[in-house]
């Protein structure tokens, strides 16, 4: 399987890392503890030269414990899985459901690395590697985690379904500055494919996106809307926010002034049907309004 697919059967569009690129990583990434650990193995001799013995053992052991093991672990913490060598490769460390990984995922795949990594030389992760289908190490499997690519094409031809019309701006005062990015792409994923999913398992997904969004959002989920609804129409407010941000007011300036040194662009007015002769009522109608949604969420 090229693809990442969590537990609940949605595709993510990250792919697993082959090989070459892991070891390149993983080369750079040594490269730069290593030369850390001996830039500080000569400091720490130069400066502890009137100790004895035992000291200058226990300072050797910190270092060995700090630097080329602990370094590393605070690095895959604290970037969510891009250490320097993955970042320049263009890897990333992620769970088995493609979330972000913790603390105890980077110390399993830290403590794993020390032996299959340092004391063999590598050849443990390599033959562990090439034997699993995803190109996990001995640490990967402990821990839960896979190694993706993140540069890699997306596919863009599936745009995300808009919200039922009664739904449009109804989030207008949503606050979503606490929405990650993590989320935010795990919810496109499945509004772009939630047609392919099993109906139960559709809405049990639907459902829990929607309880961490409401949960970023201090919101909870307005009654009587469908959880796959709510997270369509808050998608469209969002990307309605980014649209005004980078285009509205240049947009409206450039309609109402027109080209440099020209008069502004004529306005084509609503083609509009007239009224049905014998029926004085009628309402003429706008044939340039849009369609209506065809947003089905899932039963």
């Amino acid at each position: 399987m090229n693809e990442l697919v969590t537990g609940d059967a949605v595709v993510l569009g990250l792919r697993p890392a082959k090989l070459p690129s892991r070891a390149l990583a993983v080369v750079i990434d040594l490269v730069v503890v290593w030369a850390a650990y001996i830039v500080v193995s000569i400091v720490l001799t130069i400066a502890t030269d009137s100790l004895d013995t035992a000291a200058v053992a226990a300072l050797a052991v910190a270092s060995f414990l700090l630097i080329p093991v602990g370094v590393p672990i605070a690095v895959e913490t604290l970037s969510h899985g891009r250490s320097l060598g993955k970042l320049a490769c263009g890897l990333r460390v992620v769970r088995d459901d493609g979330g972000p990984i913790r603390f105890r995922h980077a110390l399993v795949r830290g403590a794993m690395g020390v032996v299959e990594l340092l004391m063999s030389f590598g050849v443990i992760a390599c033959v562990a590697s090439l034997v699993s289908a995803r190109g996990r190490r001995v640490g990967d499997l402990f821990a839960g985690t896979l190694v993706v690519r993140e540069r890699v094409p997306t596919d863009r031809g599936r745009p995300v379904p808009p919200p039922p019309p009664w739904l449009v701006g109804r989030f207008s005062e949503l606050d979503l500055s606490s929405v990650p990015d993590d989320l935010w792409l795990a919810i496109r994923q499945y509004l772009t494919r939630m047609g392919q999913l099993d109906a139960g398992v559709g809405w049990s997904m639907s459902r829990r996106l929607a309880d961490d969004l409401a949960a970023r959002t201090g919101v909870p989920l307005p009654p009587g809307v469908p959880p796959a609804a709510y997270l369509a129409a808050v998608v469209n407010e969002r990307q309605a926010r980014d649209s005004r941000r980078a285009f509205g007011s240049a947009t409206a300036a450039a309609a109402a002034v027109g080209p440099v040194g020209g008069p502004a662009p004529a306005v084509r007015p609503p083609q509009v049907r007239p009224p049905v002769v014998g029926q004085p009522d009628a309402v003429p109608q706008d044939v340039t309004a849009p369609p209506a949604s065809g947003f089905a969420p899932p039963a």
